[in-house]
C-alpha cells in the first residue's frame, strides 16, 4: 500500500515538473518576439512581456480561488486550455498584415491570455511541489528540480526563435515565428491530454472564506516583504537576459544578429538550470537563507563590474560569415562579444535559486494560509512585467548598460530580505 501510495506520489511530482517546464516556455518567447516589433515601434519591445506579467495582477488571486473551488487537477487543465488560445491567437497575429498596429494588438491580446495561463500554472505547482516535499528544505529542494525544467525550456525558446528570425530588419515580422507558434500549441494540447489522465490526489484544502485566508496571511511581516522581493525578483530574472538580447541584436550595434543574441541569451537560461540543478542536490544540507544571501551577493557583484567593464574588451564566438559553425540542426555565424555582456550572462547562476529560495522563506510557518499566500504571490509575478518595461525605458533614455543600475537595485532589496526581512514573524495585532 505504501508502494502504490510512493508511485502516485513520483507521478505528479512529475506531471507538477512538467507544467514548470511549461511556464517558462511561453514566458519566454514574449521578449525574443519583442525583438521584431521594437524595430517597428521603440516603445514596443518588452509590451508583449508586459502583457504576459500583467495577466498576474488580475488572476494571482482568482487562480488561489479556483484552487480551492475545484482543486489543482482542474485548475492546472484550465490553465493549459488558456494556453492553447493565448498560442493560437499569437499564431493568428502572423496571418494578418505584416508589422501592423492593429496586427500588434492581436499579439498583445495573445500574450495577456498566455499570462493567464502560467500565472495559474505558477499558482499550482508551486505550492504543489512544496507541499509534497513536506516544506522546508526538502520542498525548496523540489522546487529547484522544478525550476531545472523550467530552466531547460527557457534555454531552448530563446535560442529557437534567435534561430527562426536572424538578422533583425523591418521586413522581420510574426510570419517568421509562426512554426514556433504551431509546435507551442502542439504541445499545449499534448500537455491538456497527459495532465487528464494523470491521477493526482488533492491536498486538503483550508476551511473559510479566501478572502480570509488572504487576509490571515497577510498578518505575517515576512511574506509581506517576500512579495516585494519576488516582485524585483521576476523583474531581475526577465530584464537581465531581455535588455542583453536588445543590446546585442539591435541593428548597426555590437552584433546586429538575433541569431547569435538568442544563442549567447540561451546561455543565461541554460546556467539557471545548472543552478537550480546544483541547488537541487545541496538543498537538503546547505539552508536556503544561506543560498539567497550569496548568489544575491554575487549578483550584484556581476551586475556592477559589467557595467564598469569597457565594451572594447570583447572575445570572439567560433566561426564566421564564409565559416560558420553547425551545432545539431542550427548554424551560428560568430562575433566580438564583450565580456561584460557574460558577466550579466552569468548572473543565470545567482538567479536559478531565488524564486524557490523567497518563495520558500517567504510561506515558512503560514500553515494553512500557504495556498491563499501562493496566490498573493502570483499577483506581484506582475513585476516581470512592470519592471522591465521600466528597465526598457530606462535604457532607451541612459543607454542599455547602464539600465543595469535598475537591476542591482532590486538585487540590494532581495538581499535585504535575506539577511534581516525574510525572519518569520508575525505583525503586531
Amino acid at each position: 500500500m505504501t508502494e502504490t501510495k510512493n508511485n502516485g506520489k513520483i507521478v505528479v511530482i512529475i506531471a507538477m515538473m512538467f507544467l514548470f517546464a511549461m511556464i517558462s516556455f511561453v514566458t519566454n518567447m514574449a521578449a525574443p518576439f519583442g525583438q521584431i516589433w521594437k524595430e517597428q515601434y521603440t516603445w514596443a519591445g518588452m509590451m508583449g512581456n508586459m502583457m504576459n506579467f500583467a495577466a498576474y495582477l488580475f488572476m494571482g488571486i482568482p487562480a488561489g480561488i479556483m484552487i480551492s473551488k475545484i482543486g489543482y487537477k482542474k485548475t492546472a487543465l484550465v490553465a493549459l486550455v488558456l494556453g492553447f488560445v493565448g498560442i493560437g491567437v499569437q499564431y493568428v497575429s502572423s496571418m494578418l498584415d505584416g508589422n501592423e498596429i492593429s496586427t500588434y494588438v492581436v499579439y498583445l491580446a495573445g500574450a495577456f491570455i498566455c499570462g493567464f495561463c502560467v500565472c495559474i500554472l505558477n499558482t499550482v505547482v508551486n505550492p504543489m511541489l512544496n507541499l509534497l516535499g513536506g516544506g522546508g528544505n526538502k520542498g525548496n529542494q523540489y522546487i529547484q528540480i522544478g525550476g531545472s525544467l523550467n530552466s531547460l525550456a527557457g534555454t531552448l525558446t530563446p535560442l529557437l526563435v534567435g534561430v527562426m528570425i536572424g538578422e533583425v530588419t523591418k521586413q522581420t515580422s510574426m510570419v517568421d515565428v509562426a512554426p514556433l507558434l504551431l509546435i507551442a500549441m502542439a504541445i499545449f494540447a499534448g500537455s491538456f491530454i497527459i495532465i487528464f489522465f494523470t491521477k493526482i490526489a488533492e491536498p486538503e484544502q483550508a476551511e473559510g472564506n479566501m478572502m480570509e485566508m488572504i487576509k490571515g496571511a497577510l498578518g505575517y511581516r515576512h511574506l509581506i516583504l517576500g512579495v516585494v522581493a519576488i516582485f524585483f525578483y521576476v523583474g531581475i530574472e526577465v530584464g537581465i537576459p531581455g535588455e542583453l538580447n536588445f543590446y546585442l541584436s539591435q541593428p548597426g550595434g555590437v552584433l546586429g544578429s538575433a541569431a547569435i543574441a538568442g544563442t549567447i541569451v540561451a546561455i543565461y537560461w541554460f546556467l539557471m538550470l545548472v543552478g537550480r540543478f546544483t541547488s537541487s542536490f545541496i538543498s537538503g544540507f546547505v539552508s536556503t537563507k544561506a543560498q539567497l544571501i550569496s548568489v544575491t551577493t554575487l549578483a550584484i557583484l556581476l551586475c556592477v563590474v559589467g557595467i564598469f567593464m569597457p565594451e572594447t574588451t570583447t572575445f570572439s564566438l567560433p566561426g564566421s560569415e564564409a565559416e560558420p559553425v553547425n551545432v545539431l540542426m542550427f548554424t551560428f555565424i560568430g562575433g566580438a562579444v564583450p565580456v561584460k555582456c557574460i558577466l550579466f550572462v552569468l548572473c543565470g547562476l545567482c538567479t536559478s535559486v531565488m524564486w524557490g529560495g523567497i518563495f520558500n522563506l517567504a510561506t515558512e510557518g503560514l500553515g494553512k494560509y500557504t495556498a491563499a499566500a501562493s496566490g498573493i504571490f502570483m499577483t506581484m509575478v506582475v513585476g516581470g512585467g512592470v519592471c522591465p518595461l521600466i528597465q526598457d525605458q530606462i535604457a532607451n533614455s541612459v543607454g542599455y548598460i547602464h539600465s543595469y543600475w535598475f537591476v542591482v537595485a532590486m538585487l540590494a532589496y532581495i538581499l535585504f530580505y535575506a539577511l534581516i526581512g525574510s525572519r518569520p514573524a508575525k505583525k503586531a495585532e
